[in-house]
């Protein structure tokens, strides 16, 4: 007898910043899609909420960082003046999910555990890296790549919501073995817990 698992809640994630660097730049917008998902299968049963949201920063290195990130999303400071996050708004997607599922979910995770350090307790699950994409014979990982050459859109936005719902279409899609890319994603396994570079920088000299 065969039982299949039960249904589970998934969470995609997309983060825009002031730039790279998760300790010196910070997040101006967020989007989060909440779904139901079969794990066994892969398939995305239902899109249950979805919600972005935008701040402005708040240190000079973020807001001197402001002019050259806004070449790449291109929202304008005007647009984040004035605004902050709902905390506890966001906090409550992170704590409602079995799973959360990012491109490069590393950049993400990093940016959003300065903020909410909470969101390490949840299963984060990289879908650029749980996935041999190169092997599939894409040319790599990135998202417009991918999004390409799947006949999804020849175009990126770098806005958060737009990227999680291309990046919901693309998870719809098969590998060779006829799976969805969600599956694979989910079965490749979660990332390990993130450790943020000062922490790590510590227990190296207490090694030494």
């Amino acid at each position: 007898m065969n039982v299949t698992q039960q249904n589970k809640l998934g969470l995609l994630v997309d983060v825009e910043t002031t730039g790279l660097g998760p300790a010196s730049d910070e997040i101006i917008e967020l989007a989060v899609k909440q779904f139901s998902f079969q794990p066994d299968t892969g398939e995305i049963l239902e899109i249950i909420d979805e919600d972005s949201f935008l701040r402005e920063p708040l240190s000079q290195t973020a807001r001197r960082n402001y002019n050259n990130a806004y070449q790449i999303h291109g929202i304008p400071f005007e647009l984040v003046e004035g605004k902050s996050f709902l905390d506890e708004k966001i906090k409550a997607y992170f704590n409602q999910t079995d799973a959360v599922f990012a491109h490069n979910a590393s950049f993400d995770r990093s940016f959003l555990y300065h903020m909410y350090p909470e969101i390490n307790d949840a299963k984060w699950y990289c879908t650029m890296r749980n996935v041999p994409w190169k092997s599939y014979g894409f040319a790599n990982g990135k998202l417009l790549t991918l999004l390409q050459s799947h006949n999804i859109t020849n175009y990126q936005s770098h806005r958060a919501m737009d990227d999680i719902t291309y990046l919901m279409e693309l998870l719809k899609q098969t590998n060779p073995q006829g799976d969805p890319y969600l599956k694979e994603v989910h079965a490749y396994g979660h990332m390990r817990r993130y450790q943020p570079a000062a922490k790590r920088e510590g227990w190296k000299k207490r090694k030494a």
